[in-house]
């Protein structure tokens, strides 16, 4: 019987020891209101036409998705993603309970691009993201279980899209362009 109270504390404590910290993705929440995610006009962004996702890595070069992406709050509240009927708290791999994540970001687009950061962009739709910041000490299990850091440090920024030149501007273009070559054959 000593034998295997002794396996499951050892179990237990494992367990505990490999438990990952957490965050909780709710840039209001946090009483951070430098942390709001604007257009270009510096609305703040509204609804479902806009998506955000929390990344995390062990570096600026390895940051990776965390979770699910969210919506946007809507009204004064604006520029904040929703967590209405949501878990927002995030498993940072690699940072224990009580540790810090030291490289974290926020990442917007535009949803008509897709559901990732990466197709919004591929396909010319308006992204954004915020520097790198931390945030701790980290949340997780544990007796009594630790509440989710805040992430209080994030910076608000702006979703812009990606330029593309008017039609007329491309004529004006290929205009000059053969106009010049007209010329270099007189």
């Amino acid at each position: 019987m000593k034998k295997l109270l002794l396996v499951a504390a050892c179990i237990v404590a494992s367990v505990g020891a490999l438990a990952q910290g957490t965050v909780l993705f709710d840039n209001l929440k946090a009483g951070n209101p430098a942390g709001k995610i604007t257009d270009a006009s510096g609305a703040g962004l509204a609804g479902t036409a806009f998506l955000a996702q929390l990344y995390a890595g062990a570096d600026a070069n390895s940051l990776a998705p965390v979770g699910a992406a969210l919506s946007f709050r809507t009204g004064a509240a604006a520029g904040f993603v929703s967590t209405a009927g949501i878990d927002a708290t995030r498993a940072i791999p690699g940072v224990a309970v009580g540790g810090t994540a030291s490289f974290l970001q926020v990442r917007a687009w535009d949803a008509a691009g897709g559901a990732t950061y990466d197709a919004a962009a591929g396909a010319g739709k308006a992204v954004g993201m915020s520097a790198i910041f931390a945030a701790g000490p980290l949340g997780g299990p544990g007796t009594p279980p630790a509440t989710p850091a805040n992430i209080t440090n994030m910076r608000g920024f702006s979703v812009v899209g990606t330029v593309v030149p008017e039609p007329s501007t491309i004529a004006l273009g290929v205009l000059g362009v053969a106009s010049l070559l007209l010329r270099r054959r007189n």
